[in-house]
C-alpha cells in the first residue's frame, strides 16, 4: 500500500513540474524585449520619466494584464493611444517574458 502511495506522489510531482516549466517564462527574453521596446520610455530600470509610468513594483499578473488589454484594442487610460502600438505587436509569450522580467528586474 505504501509503495502505490509513494508511485502515485512521485506521478503527481512529475506532472506539476512538467505543468511548471511549461509556464515558464524566458526572463533574457523579456530583458531583450523590454530594452529594444520599453527602456526609452519607462526608463532603464523602470522608474518611469515624464508622462510615462514608473514600472517598478508592479507585479507580472497586473502587466500582463495591462498589455493583453492594450493589445485587444481596449481603452486602458490616459496613455492608450501611446501604448496600444506597441502592445499589438506583442505575442502571448513577449506578454509573459515581459512582464515576468519586469516584475522580478524592478521590484
Amino acid at each position: 500500500m505504501k509503495t502505490k502511495l509513494f508511485v502515485l506522489a512521485g506521478i503527481a510531482g512529475s506532472i506539476l513540474m512538467l505543468s511548471s516549466a511549461a509556464q515558464a517564462t524566458d526572463i533574457q527574453a523579456g530583458q531583450s524585449k523590454y530594452q529594444n521596446t520599453c527602456a526609452s520610455c519607462h526608463g532603464a530600470q523602470g522608474q518611469g520619466q515624464a508622462i510615462f509610468p514608473a514600472l517598478v513594483g508592479k507585479d507580472a499578473d497586473y502587466l500582463a494584464d495591462l498589455l493583453q488589454r492594450y493589445r485587444a484594442g481596449e481603452e486602458v487610460g490616459d496613455h492608450t493611444a501611446l501604448m496600444r502600438p506597441q502592445a499589438q505587436g506583442l505575442s502571448d509569450d513577449d506578454i509573459a517574458n515581459l512582464s515576468s522580467y519586469i516584475a522580478a528586474e524592478f521590484n
